[in-house]
């Protein structure tokens, strides 16, 4: 098969937020190219070793990303230059020149796997299902999680920051809506601290295979998390199978000009008291998710910070 490949110039600062960019234009997954040395703490969460980059980090980064032969490349790069376009309001993401080219590398969906590896978030260990678990690490809560090309393992921090709310909010039995559940990491975090049903949403139907793979990886019975493809904050059917004062918690680990637009919808679906955990936040954004869930008469109860991102938890009133 013909793949075409997108190789876009950017900066080693600005590479998260990029590549959450491609993402929510429909690319899925990103190779990245840089010269950022690995910390001591990379080192100690990577079960294999790799080679470490050389020279020095000149503050420029390549994103690689690649469509095969049956896919809209124009509709595609249109999408990824409009969120670029969007991006370059509030953030400094270097150039994005994009190059094209074409190959027939037919082993390129699998390279990622090299730079997936297990790593911890407290007591959790999350971990691909091509490495194994080090005796050292026996006693930790074990999340296998394959992200596919689609999604990523968790390592993120805006993942990290909602699986420890998620780790003071989760009480047994409780009910949980995740949006955008990607690889279902969320959802399938909340269920193994003692939720009693997920509902996840998300616009990929990538989505519904990872979800149901990841389940089955961590031997959760899939009647426990229910993932339907569809935009919870404009779709009707999608607001209507979900339910309405059904949700203990709400979590949405998504940008925040999106979390603006889904917060007002959240708190017709979240029961009195419920707790909404969100991330995806960069630092210069926070304020406007937080006035976000003010105006929408949320109670902000806790924002915390990983790096240049936010999670910010609030809690609608107990009385409606």
């Amino acid at each position: 098969m013909k793949w075409t490949k997108f190789r876009l110039k950017t900066t080693t600062q600005a590479e998260d937020i990029v590549i959450c960019a491609l993402a929510d234009a429909g690319v899925e997954g990103a190779q990245i190219e840089d010269n950022v040395p690995l910390s001591e703490a990379d080192l100690q969460q990577m079960f294999v070793d790799i080679p470490l980059t050389s020279g020095q980090d000149d503050g420029t980064a390549y994103l690689s990303f690649y469509l095969d032969e049956e896919e809209d490349a124009d509709a595609v790069l249109k999408r990824v230059e409009e969120e670029l376009a969007n991006l370059r309001k509030f953030s400094d993401i270097g150039p994005c020149t994009i190059e094209r080219s074409e190959t027939e590398d037919k082993d390129w969906i699998n390279n990622w796997k090299q730079y997936f590896h297990q790593f911890t978030v407290d007591d959790f260990l999350v971990i691909p299902s091509w490495e194994e678990v080090r005796p050292e690490d026996a006693g930790k809560k074990i999340l296998h999680i394959d992200p596919g090309t689609a999604f990523g393992t968790g390592m993120h921090e805006t993942t990290q920051l909602c699986m420890r709310q998620l780790k003071k909010y989760v009480t047994k039995g409780c009910e949980v809506l995740d949006v955008g559940t990607g690889s279902g990491i969320l959802g399938i975090t909340a269920l193994m601290l003692g939720a009693g049903h997920v509902f996840a949403t998300d616009l990929d139907p990538c989505a519904m295979d990872a979800v149901r793979e990841n389940l089955q990886a961590n031997g959760i019975a899939p009647e426990s998390m229910q993932a339907v493809i569809g935009n919870l904050i404009d779709d009707q059917k999608i607001q209507d199978a979900a339910g309405y004062e059904k949700y203990d918690i709400a979590a949405a680990n998504i940008l925040a000009p999106v979390l603006v637009e889904l917060t007002p919808q959240i708190v017709s679906h979240l029961k009195p008291g419920g707790i909404y955990i969100t991330s995806g936040i960069l630092d210069v954004k926070e304020k406007d998710v937080t006035d976000a869930c003010e105006k929408a008469g949320l109670t902000v109860v806790e924002v915390t910070h990983q790096g240049e991102w936010v999670s910010v938890t609030a809690q609608k009133d107990a009385r409606g």
